[in-house]
C-alpha cells in the first residue's frame, strides 16, 4: 500500500523514501525493574487508530521525524521534528529516539 507522507525538511514524498521505525515509547526510569525493561523492548500498543510514530527519511533529508497516523486508514494527521533542548540536543524527554536503521 502506497501513501503519502511529509517530511518536515522535504515536504510530502511517497512513503516508500521512508523507513518505518514503530510507535513511540517511554523509556524506563533511571533505574528500571526487569519488567519495566521487557515492557520497553517487547510490547507496543498496536493500535487501531490514531498513533504517534517514528519515521527516517532514507532516501532523502535522513532525518528523523515523529508523525501521527492513523492506522486504520493510512492517512497522516501531522508530521514534526523531535523537540530539542536548549542545547541543541534531542530532548531526553519521554520520547525515546531509535536506533539508524541498517540500510
Amino acid at each position: 500500500m502506497s501513501f503519502l507522507l511529509s517530511c518536515p525538511n522535504c515536504g510530502p514524498r511517497d512513503v516508500n523514501e521512508f523507513h518505518y521505525q514503530g510507535e513511540v515509547t517511554r523509556r524506563p526510569g533511571a533505574d528500571p525493574t526487569l519488567r519495566e525493561l521487557t515492557e520497553y523492548v517487547y510490547f507496543r500498543d498496536n493500535v487501531a487508530g490514531i498513533q504517534r510514530e517514528w519515521w527516517y527519511h532514507r532516501a532523502g533529508c535522513g532525518s528523523w521525524f515523529l508523525a501521527e497516523r492513523d492506522t486504520r486508514t493510512n492517512e497522516v494527521l501531522q508530521t514534526e521534528l523531535p523537540p530539542r533542548s536548549d542545547a541543541g540536543a534531542a530532548a531526553p524527554s519521554e520520547v525515546a529516539v531509535p536506533d539508524t536503521p541498517a540500510v
